[in-house]
Order: C-alpha cells, then structure tokens, then sequence
C-alpha cells in the first residue's frame, strides 16, 4: 500500500521515528540524495497566501508597486508568468489549493460559498504530509468550500498556528499562512499610503475618477503591507536557522478585488502571483536556477501536486493538478478558470488561457456582467460607476459592464492587458480561437464539469454525477452551447432538447428560450404547455422567466414566488428570486413575498433587501444593501 494510502493513524501510530517515517516516504531518488549528501531527508515548506491580488508587484514589473520582498523572492526563486487561480474568489479557489482538484468537478464547491460532499478517497494534501511525518499548519483561513476534516488535515489551525509549535526541533513542517490585510474588504474605506492616485494607470475599461483612482491607489498600498508580513514570516525563518532547510511559496489565492476582477473569469479575476525560493540545499529538487521565469501557464490545483512531488511524498490518485517543479514536472499549455454562482448572483463562464490569449465562454449570456451583489457593492468605485452608468456618462468600453455578454470572448493579452478588443469574430484569429475552444471542451469534459447542474440538483457533486446516466454532460455540454449562443436558427434543436428525459437537458433548453428573449416570442403558447408540464423544479423557473418576460406573468410569476415563499431549499428560492429580479414590474404584486425572504439566508436576504429597493424606489448605487447575516 501506498503512503498515500495510509491513514495517519496507521502511520504515526507505529512507534517509528520521524526519520523512519520520512525514509518509508521519500522515493527512493530522494532517499539516495537524502543519504549521499548526509542532511536531513526532506525540506520544509512555507506556503504565504496574499488574498485578492493580481501579480501588480515589481517582481512581474510593475513600476508603481512597493513590494521589496515579493520582489526580492522572485530574484531568488523561480516566478511563474502565466499563474491562474481556479477561481476568481476564495473558497472555490483554496478547495482547489487543498484538494488539487478542480471546484468544477465536484459540485457544488464551483459556487461561492456551498458545502461539497467529498468521497473518502478524496484527503486534503496537508493530510498526506502529516501521514508522512510532516507538522502541518494554517493560519487561518478554512473556506474550503467542502466537508473537509480539519482534525486530518491540519495538526494546527488557527490564528496562533505556526512551524514553532511542532513537537521537535527536526520534526520538518508545512506551515502555510494567508493575510487578510489586502482583502476586497479593505477597499470598502480607502486610505492614503505611499502609493497616490495620481500615480496609477486607470484601465480602459472604468471611468477616471477620484475614486476609482484612490481605489486602485489603496490596492497599492495594502499589497504593500502585505509585503510587509510576508518579510516577517521570512525574518522569522532567519531567526530560527531555518531558510536554507525551507521551500518558500508566494502566492494569492485569486485575482484582484478592483472593479470587473474579482468574481469574473478573466485574467483580472484569475491571474495572479506565483513565486517559488528553493534555498541551495534543496536546489538538486528543481531544474530552475535562482530568478528564473516559467512562461508556460500553471494553475492553483497544482499547488498539492507540486509540494508533494518536492518534498518526496506519493501524489493521491485523485490529484488533478500537476506538479511544476522538480523531476515530475510537467509543462502546461493551458490553464483554466471557472466563474459559477457569486454570492447571491447566478451566472456560468468558463476560461482558458495560453501564454498570450484568453478565451471566455458565457453561458448566460442574457444576464449582464454588473449584476448587482451587496458584498461587491460596498466598494465606492462600484457604486460610481454604476452613478454614470445610469447618468449616461460612460464611453462605450466603459459602459459595457452594465450590458449582457457574447457568448464568447478572446483577447490578444500581449497587445491589450485590459481585454476590451473581443477577437473572436477576426479571422486571423479564427485558428487560436478554435485550439482554444478545443481546448476547453477537453478540460470541461475531463474534469466532469458540475457547473451546468443547476445548484442543489439531486446528482450534483463528485460522486453523484459520476453514476452512469445520471450526467450525460457531453449531451449537455452542446445544449447548453446551443442556449448561449442565443440563434434563432436553432429553435427546432431546442424545442427538441426541450422534451428530453434527462431534466438538466431541459433545464438548458429552457436557458436558451429565456436568453433568446424577443426571439421566442411566437413560442408563448408552447413554453406556457411546456411549463404546465413541466415536473421538475430547476426547469420550471427558467421557463416561468422567460414566459414573464415575453407578456405572459400571471401564472409564471405567481409560481416564482411561490417557490421564494413555500419551497425547503434555500439555494432552489435564490435561484427563484434571481428570476424575479428580471421580470421587472411583473413581479411586484408579491413585493410582501419579496421582502420577507430577507429572514432566510444570507444570499436571500441580500437579493431580497436589494429587490425590495428597487420596488420602493429608493434604490441608488449608495444604497447600503449588504449586512451580515
């Protein structure tokens, strides 16, 4: 049996050693290296989380930035150009740091905040450090979006968690820390700091203004704290005698905070740092020299793969991530994002990106990209540009956040970083966008891809989807293409699909009439029949949408608000409330309904108290929506 295969128990409860321990698990490569140079026999890893930051720091060559030991690092360490989190927002994004699985696959972990089922063969990695023999701890944050065992996988976690704690003084440690100081929170009230506004570039895509640029100052200035405690954690190795024994990884766990970054499936919401120091002593484990830069793309589910492999310890068969570093090391064409529910906003895009391009595919292309969230609201550059959106003031690059999506974008990054020339209709294009589009349909299909299960369906999650016939996802794959692609050329497909034994078949057919909007209008009478028929709750509410939509509210609007008021789910009664956000008037003879839904759920209680403004009339972009639940 594998070490990967051994509960700790069973490992550590055999009265061997540390070194025995650490012997039976490095390869036997590493344990000739280990014996041949006469030094401990595996190294140390820091792994330093900066929350919401794209890589704006002078080790990636920004000229603004003041980050001295991030910079100082990467002179040190190898600096990978091309690094995407697996999200753009926390928790999906750190389940896929913990478990080196894609969010996607195991639904529903794919949406901001939400619990996945995990299977027993599924283990955090830290797990299979402590199994061999490693001190593992966190400092401190836990979303990790599924019903992980934290008693496995961490010896300690916690604010006071640390390396210093470990029971010996060669007892070697996986010590990871995460700083919250340049959170998206931190913008909600910006300060002054070195960094002034009159210094940053404002992208092509927001309005000038002073706030947004004392926004994007602030975002300067707390990297540079953050800078700072990374310094400290580092100083601390030196204090310990430490640094020569320790592997050193920097890395943020999603894109930035700043409008139209965090939560989007672009490179802004995506990109972001990774910087590897291998000290001298552990320099044999990788084939990089000290400041080097790796081109080729990586993605955060890597990250389990990748220390495993250097520390010597078997990757779990269940790993989708590969390692980038060391004799394992497998270069990468691609790496993936995924966007799915947001806080209390449904909406599906998935991403691919080479060194120099990134394709985006929208699946709900009906919905705009600015709908509004009350957590991403309480930052007053959103609140500003929404002000000029509604005022009219806007270019057209700056006004398209506040209108629906193509279904499918491509930007040249090299020639435009702020992704405003969308490609795809360019046929000198045309042979990247198909690779691209190849590319993800591989990656969607190999990952099992939960995002086009409606959220809280029966056959969502890891296991679930996997039974044989229960997720014919390639079926699904093209009806949900044949949706967002809004033809009307394609009717006859959709009324077919529209009529399939499987309920999430119909459940995109019924997209595709709800995003076709006018298009469909002739089809009233038979989306009404079909929504009479209908026995499936994840169905109905995008046809009772789509029928409200196109003049005919009375009974559709009256079953939304039905399932808001009576239905169990609290996931099935958002996904009913989104359809009311959109009916527009048709919804407000249930404006009681509407405002009682605030008492239920966190993300109800937003979409409610946001929905309820706007029926008021007192709604504006200051409106403070958000409050803890």
């Amino acid at each position: 049996m594998s070490t990967s295969r051994l509960s700790r128990r069973a490992v550590l409860g055999a009265g061997a050693g540390t070194g025995t321990l650490l012997a039976a698990a490095l390869t036997p490569s590493a344990q000739a290296a280990s014996t041949t140079r006469g030094q401990r026999s595996c190294p140390n890893f820091l792994v330093f989380f900066s929350e919401d930051n794209n890589p704006y720091n002078g080790a990636y060559g920004d000229v603004v930035a003041r980050t001295p030991n991030i910079d100082q690092l990467a002179g040190e360490g190898i600096r990978f150009d091309v690094a995407y989190s697996a999200a753009p927002v926390c928790a999906p994004s750190r389940f896929a740091f913990l478990t080196g699985l894609y969010p996607e696959t195991a639904g529903p972990a794919h949406h901001m905040r939400a619990v996945a089922r995990m299977p027993d063969t599924v283990r955090a990695y830290s797990e299979s450090m402590r199994a061999a023999g490693y001190y593992a701890t966190n400092s401190s944050k836990t979303d990790y979006n599924a019903d992980i065992d934290m008693t496995a996988a961490w010896d300690e976690s916690g604010a006071t968690a640390h390396w210093r704690n470990r029971p010996a003084a060669d007892t070697p440690f996986l010590a990871q820390f995460t700083t919250m100081t340049n959170h998206e929170s931190s913008l909600f009230e910006v300060a002054d700091g070195n960094v002034r506004p009159e210094e940053v570039r404002v992208p092509a895509y927001l309005p000038d203004t002073p706030e947004v640029r004392r926004g994007i100052a602030h975002s300067y200035n707390v990297q540079e704290k953050a800078d700072a405690e990374l310094g400290r954690r580092l100083a601390e190795l030196e204090e310990d005698g430490l640094a020569e024994d320790t592997i050193v990884i920097y890395l943020g766990d999603n894109g930035g905070a700043l409008p139209w970054s965090k939560r989007f499936a672009n490179d802004n919401g995506l990109h972001i740092p990774f910087i590897v120091r291998v000290p001298p002593r552990w320099q044999h484990l990788v084939e990089q020299r000290p400041g080097s830069r790796i081109t080729t793309p990586i993605n955060g589910v890597d990250l389990p793969a990748t220390v495993l492999s250097l520390a010597g310890v078997p990757v779990p068969d269940h790993v989708q991530g590969q390692s980038v570093l060391g004799r394992r090391a497998v270069a990468q064409e691609y790496a993936y994002g995924e966007r799915s529910r947001m806080d209390e906003r449904y909406d599906l895009q998935r991403t691919v990106r080479d060194e120099r391009f990134v394709y985006i595919r929208n699946y709900m292309p009906h919905r705009p990209y600015g709908q509004h969230m009350a957590y991403m609201w309480q930052q007053v550059a959103y609140q500003v540009w929404q002000q000029e959106h509604l005022e009219g003031t806007l270019n057209p690059v700056q006004d398209r956040f506040w209108g629906t999506k193509p279904f499918e974008e491509l930007y040249d990054l090299t020639q435009d970083p702020d992704q405003v020339q969308n490609l795809v209709d360019e046929p000198r294009h045309r042979r990247t966008l198909n690779r691209l589009r190849r590319a993800l349909d591989d990656h969607i299909m190999a990952v099992n891809d939960n995002g086009f299960i409606p959220e809280s369906h029966p056959v969502e999650g890891y296991v679930e989807s996997r039974v044989p016939g229960a997720y014919p996802i390639e079926e699904v794959m093209a009806v949900a293409a044949r949706a967002a692609r809004r033809d009307p050329s394609e009717i006859n497909f959709l009324l077919r699909d529209l009529a399939h034994e499987n309920d999430i078949v119909r459940y995109w057919a019924a997209t595709g009439f709800l995003a076709m909007g006018e298009e469909a209008g002739d089809l009233s009478v038979t989306l009404a029949e079909a929504f009479a028929a209908e026995e499936s709750m994840y169905v109905r509410i995008p046809l009772a949408e789509a029928l409200a939509r196109l003049g005919h509210p009375y009974h559709s609007v009256a079953f939304l608000a039905d399932v808001l008021e009576n239905d169990p789910n609290a996931r099935v009664q958002l996904q009913a409330i989104n359809a009311l956000t959109y009916v527009g008037t048709a919804a407000l003879p249930y404006r009681n309904v509407i405002a009682a839904s605030v008492g239920v759920d966190e993300y109800l209680k937003n979409a409610g108290t946001y929905l309820s403004a706007v029926f008021d009339g007192t709604y504006t972009p200051t409106t403070q929506v958000y409050s803890p639940f």
